[in-house]
């Protein structure tokens, strides 16, 4: 027989490439360890620029390429010379058979679906043809066949390649075979999971969700642990094309839940005046709007001045250098805002645990409209994402007193809050600003109660106040604690079984009430 029985030896690659970052240099160091170079049209025709020798595919199997480049690679010459295993003599003996050789090294990647959806205007049929047919098969092929044959899909590993081939004597060791063969199929299963994505978007149905999820996201980055230190934890997917950090030690797994949770609330922020939000375990302890940055947080930090030790602080605007003097004075772990103005950052850099971070609001609007997917025991749970934001003005007033226009101001902005506390929620607040929050009881009535008490606890006056609750009052009880304890108008759903005797109550309290008719539970 003729075939090398070799193991890692490269003395064949492939290379089929739409991203040519670094092909040139590792093409070239590649002849210069003794492999011989097969490459498709447009790759070939780059290395044959940069002076190097190659074989163009089509000049190999006999077949040119067909329909504008569709079908290039897929031939038993390819993929016999990628799929033989070189320790089976019936394989070696088929290639002798009909004079294939064996190819050692694929170097894949592929066409830029994901990019071309991501683009605005986009159409279905600009879409589909940049679904890789080739590519992922000639990927898969040399990664299950990584025992003999090593597969490249990232530019990035261009380097490491090169140096295993002067290491080991022209061969890629085994260990770094495995490591790119999972690196590969992680690879074609993003790929395909884009794909399914996609076109399930774009299937016209009743159903306000896909028939099937495809989840598959490549490690972003190890965290320190998860929510406990004997926990072990990871970030998946494109996180960090969302935000970015400045500044700080890693995020940890709580960190990022909080960020998560702080970035869901500020979307709903993002038209407003100047907000700040403090977050704490998930959860706003203190939110305000006002003319300015260093006003809104000093509103958001009078609420509940103790909570925010240790918590997330995002704003909807740059943070600037008199935010950032304000903020320093306490302990905070995390700071996220669209950006930093420069004095800011020079400050905030002096603590050197604390995170800062930037986001990007565009695509943070664009993430928003994604389905929300959570993993539970067995499977996974898949929702709308709760963008949704109603108008106070415009909801239906249910009581013999209709709401001022303060006080509606107030009930919007309570509103918009509460729906991002943990329910049971209760939000008490004057104007653009919370007074007292309390959420994650069991029972409502005793929410009331609770936030009442912090306010009692810290100064805050919850006179002439308005409340908001994130779902229906199942009983009088919650209307007449927010009243005892100083709320002049509610908002509310509504749709409790019991809404007549709330509203009587109401009626006789004196106090202005409107139903949204949607509740925004968070679990």
């Amino acid at each position: 027989m003729t075939q090398s029985p070799s193991t890692g030896r490269v003395e064949r690659a492939l290379l089929s490439v739409s991203d040519k970052t670094g092909l040139v240099d590792f093409a070239r160091g590649l002849a210069e360890a003794g492999a011989e170079l097969l490459a498709s049209g447009n790759t070939a025709r780059a290395l044959r620029e940069a002076g190097l020798q190659v074989v163009e595919i089509s000049d190999y199997t006999g077949f040119p390429e067909m329909m504008g480049g569709r079908i290039k690679t897929l031939h038993p010459r390819i993929h016999g010379g990628i799929l033989a295993r070189r320790d089976v003599e019936g394989d070696l003996a088929s290639l002798d058979e009909r004079g294939i050789r064996a190819i050692d090294l694929v170097v894949v990647n592929l066409y830029p679906f994901e990019q071309t959806i991501g683009r605005e205007g986009v159409s279905l049929a600009e879409a589909i043809e940049q679904i890789d047919i080739g590519g992922p098969t000639l990927v898969r092929a040399a990664a299950k066949n990584h025992a003999f044959v090593s597969v490249v899909v990232d530019p990035g590993d261009y380097a490491r390649v090169l140096e295993a081939l002067r290491r080991h004597d022209g061969c890629v060791p085994e260990e770094l075979r495995a490591e790119l063969a999972r690196k590969a199929f992680r690879l074609t299963a993003r790929y395909d999971a884009a794909i399914s994505r996609y076109l399930e978007s774009q299937a016209e149905s009743e159903d306000a969700l896909p028939a099937a999820i495809a989840v598959a996201a490549d490690r972003a980055r190890s965290l320190r642990y998860g929510e406990n230190p004997h926990q072990a934890a990871a970030i998946y997917g494109p996180v960090f094309e969302l935000v970015r950090p400045l500044h700080g030690k890693e995020l940890s797994y709580n960190n990022v839940l909080d960020v998560d949770a702080a970035l869901g609330l500020i979307l709903d922020f993002l038209r407003d005046p100047p907000t700040v939000a403090i977050l704490k375990h998930n959860t706003p302890c203190g939110v305000a709007s006002a003319a300015d940055l260093v006003s809104a947080w000093n509103l958001a930090l009078a609420s509940d001045p103790d909570s925010p030790f240790g918590g997330i602080v995002i704003a909807n605007r740059p943070f600037d250098a008199p935010l950032a003097e304000a903020v320093d004075e306490i302990f905070t772990e995390v700071l996220v805002a669209p950006s930093f103005e420069p004095q800011a950052l020079e400050l905030l850099r002096r603590k050197k645990n604390r995170r800062l971070i930037e986001f990007d609001a565009t695509a943070l609007v664009a993430a928003s409209r994604q389905p929300a997917v959570r993993s539970v025991i067995g499977g996974y749970l898949c929702q709308q994402r709760d963008t949704d934001v109603e108008d106070a003005s415009s909801a239906r007033v249910v009581t013999q007193r209709k709401p001022s226009e303060q006080e509606l101001l107030g009930l919007g902005f309570a509103w918009k809050v509460c729906k991002h506390v943990r329910s049971n929620a209760i939000v008490f607040a004057g104007g653009r600003a919370t007074l007292a929050v309390a959420g994650g009881g069991t029972n409502r009535v005793d929410q009331v109660h609770a936030a009442a008490a912090r306010a009692a606890r810290v100064g805050v006056d919850l006179r002439g106040s308005v409340l908001a609750s994130e779902a229906f009052f199942p009983f009088p009880d919650g209307v007449e604690a927010a009243a005892v304890h100083g709320a002049t108008a509610v908002i509310q759903p509504g749709g409790s079984v019991r809404d007549e005797e709330v509203v009587a109550a109401a009626d006789r309290l004196g106090l202005g009430m409107v139903f949204t008719g949607v509740r925004h539970f968070r679990h």
